[in-house]
């Protein structure tokens, strides 16, 4: 009996000394947390302001808000803070110049847009701007090419290559295990059920997808080739030909101007600088640059509220994607705030949920008859997220912008030649013609097709419905360039889609006009969850296994395998687009 109470004494204290120990790491992460937020940084005199292989580049501040132990979000910029630093960098005595020496850009392909355009503008100054690279990246390579210069390590490369996409389809391999799938749709483009009823691509989704990537190749490669000063033939012929790939022919065809080594090319920057060979360069990174005066930003106790739609729309409550519940209580906060002059909806997000979708935009409607609402596209603004954009007063959408897909579709997945191999089989009992409308082994019943069929359409109507108010277009008019078809922004604006084209600067600087505000405070909404509040959300089971399947399986599979097996996501009708275009 001693024995046994002393092991219980022995297990106490162990549980207690690990709870103490967690408490004590807690506090001591939260506390440096705060302080790395709060610490506002100086910025020495003759600085340089440089964009390395650390920085992420993030449209929305709730998009990195995932992970415990991870110090990825301390290094996340928002890319309207990252205007706004070159903006303030260009006036600013202390900083001299800007180097590029990210190999790799992380970032959406329309913050790339508007990032390139604001270093366009910071060379109206007169400062320099210089780049370097070792093995580059096409994204970064896009970004970097605005340089006055670009320089190369001699063992190094561009990998530019132009753009693509790859579908994979899985009718054979679900038709192979006895996987079944019954698809309802409203629109021929409308592909997002493409890779469940076919073996290969639909002229349809063949056409749109060229068209796309084309539109959105030319307005890239164009700024590429017109900041490098090369022939347009000859850069089709050099991406066609990957001649980037060898670092000697960089330079013959003018993507690079020197090979040099990293060490040579500091010591440009020093000469540029007026400083000894010996001497450090004052770098400030983004980050710390942002630190040092964010707080001085507006002055006036109005606001133009900026919120973030970013990511996936879902049905009921929850963090980082876009939830119905949280989302709407954002929006009444929103409408009730007295110093909100205006709101800018930031819309980056393929869709979901048509119910959430439908939910959402009834209550933006509603804030619209209190407040300004004018709409921001980043670099997704389809289906679900084009529907809750159909209040705004004004759409400014990203030259690249993913846009439209207006089209309804609904899956469901069922198991019965499946199971019937394994020796599976059921049987069931019913009060009334439809009760077992749908079982995982036997799938829908011909009425609950009837019916959902009719679903589709009626939420098809009624996103039409929604689009022909909003862009004042006849239903005709919007039916005959919906049908699930993405565009790009360019073409977006060419058919009516979309007011204006332009960045999230645009849209809040008209919507400061607009309101007759004088430099207003810009809130950012949802705001970011806390170290300590972040902590508790990813405790929760769901969202830890939810980590490690995506770790397994990679994002883009577990993705797919999501949309397949999440009861939040297959459940009811969807509007969603499942591509992601980028520019690597």
């Amino acid at each position: 009996m001693k024995t046994f109470f002393k092991l219980v004494l022995a297990n106490i204290v162990a549980i207690t000394i690990v709870f103490i120990g967690f408490a004590l790491f807690l506090v001591i992460l939260v506390s440096a947390s705060a302080m790395g937020e709060d610490s506002k940084e100086d910025v020495a005199s003759n600085s340089v302001l440089t964009l390395n292989l650390n920085t992420k580049i993030i449209d929305s501040p709730t998009e990195n808000q995932s992970s415990l132990f991870s110090q990825d979000e301390n290094k996340s910029v928002l890319i309207y803070d990252m205007i706004e630093a070159v903006k303030n960098a260009k006036d600013d005595k202390n900083i001299m110049g800007i180097s590029l020496e990210a190999d790799v850009v992380s970032a959406g392909l329309t913050q790339i847009d508007d990032l390139r355009a604001a270093l366009i503008d910071f060379k109206k100054s007169g400062k320099f701007i210089y780049a370097y690279g070792n093995t580059v990246g096409q994204s970064s390579y896009y970004l970097s090419s605005v340089a006055d210069q670009y320089f190369l390590s001699p063992a190094g490369g561009i990998e530019l290559k132009g753009m693509s996409t790859e579908i994979m389809f899985f009718k054979d391999f679900a038709d192979k295990y006895g996987i079944s799938t019954e698809i309802i749709r409203h629109g021929t483009f409308k592909a997002a059920v493409e890779p469940f009823m076919r073996n290969d691509m639909s002229p349809e989704n063949r056409l749109q997808m060229s068209t796309l990537l084309g539109d959105i190749w030319k307005n890239t490669s164009s700024k590429i080739y017109n900041s490098r000063k090369i022939d347009s033939l000859q850069f089709k012929t050099v991406v066609d030909s990957l001649y980037g790939i060898l670092p000697e022919l960089t330079t013959k065809y003018k993507l690079a101007d020197k090979l040099i080594q990293k060490s040579e090319y500091d010591q440009i920057i020093r000469k540029k600088l007026n400083i000894k060979d010996d001497k450090k360069i004052n770098r400030i990174t983004f980050e710390k640059y942002i630190k040092s005066y964010k707080d001085e930003v507006g002055s006036s106790a109005d606001q133009v509220a900026v919120l973030y739609a970013s990511g996936t729309i879902y049905d009921g409550e929850g963090y980082n994607d876009i939830y119905a519940v949280d989302f709407i209580k954002q929006i009444k906060k929103l409408a009730d705030n007295d110093h909100v002059k205006a709101v800018v909806l930031r819309v980056n997000s393929p869709g979901g949920s048509a119910n959430a979708s439908d939910q959402i935009l009834f209550e933006l409607a509603a804030l619209k008859k209190k407040k300004l609402l004018v709409v921001s596209f980043g670099d997704y603004a389809a289906s679900g997220g084009y529907y809750i954009s159909m209040a705004a007063d004004k759409i400014y959408s990203e030259p690249n912008t993913i846009t439209g897909s207006i089209g309804v579709f609904g899956i469901i997945p069922y198991f019965k030649e499946l199971a019937n191999k394994n020796g599976v089989k059921s049987e069931v009992v019913s009060t009334n013609a439809n009760s077992a409308m749908y079982s995982p082994i036997n799938g829908l019943t011909p009425g609950a097709v009837t019916i959902m069929t009719k679903n589709v359409e009626n939420t098809y109507s009624r996103f039409v419905n929604f689009v022909s108010a909003n862009r004042k277009k006849s239903f005709a008019e919007i039916d005959e360039i919906g049908g699930g078809r993405v565009w790009s922004g360019t073409r977006a604006k060419q058919i009516g889609l979309v007011d204006e084209l332009g960045s999230l600067h645009n849209a809040i600087e008209y919507a400061t006009q607009k309101a007759g505000l004088k430099n207003p405070k810009i809130g950012t909404y949802p705001k970011k969850l806390s170290k300590f509040e972040q902590i508790f959300k990813t405790m929760d089971k769901e969202e830890i296994s939810t980590k490690i399947l995506e770790n397994k399986l990679g994002k883009e599979n577990y993705e797919l395998f999501n949309q397949m097996t999440n009861p939040k996501i297959k459940e009811g009708i969807k509007m969603e687009m499942p591509y992601k275009i980028e520019i690597k």
